[in-house]
């Protein structure tokens, strides 16, 4: 089941707080971004982050986005406060973007 345009809405509102937001619809998903580094993404209409230090710390949840992924963890709260602080304690624990070639 792919996810929602109104789930998708939601999450952004949920991420208001987070500077550099932005979002990727890949195969009926979207992959979610903060300073251009992949936090997390929406899967079936779950709210899922990357599994780190800090996002183990904050939400103990796991689900697998889908077959053959890694962890994710699954955001439990609606405190858009607390998850902008939660994605500004990951940024540094996230690899940088790949440069793409030419």
């Amino acid at each position: 089941m792919a996810s929602t345009p109104e789930y998708l809405e939601y999450v952004l509102d949920l991420l208001a707080d987070v500077p550099e937001v932005s979002h990727r619809k890949m195969m009926g998903e979207y992959i979610l971004y903060a300073s251009g580094k992949i936090i997390g993404g929406i899967y079936d209409d779950r709210f899922l982050v990357k599994d780190t230090a800090a996002s183990r710390a904050a939400f103990s949840i796991v689900e697998i986005p889908y077959e053959g992924a890694s962890e994710m963890l699954l955001v439990d709260i609606e405190d858009s406060e607390a998850i902008a602080a939660l994605v500004d304690e990951m940024l540094p624990e996230l690899p940088e973007p790949k440069k793409r070639r030419k």
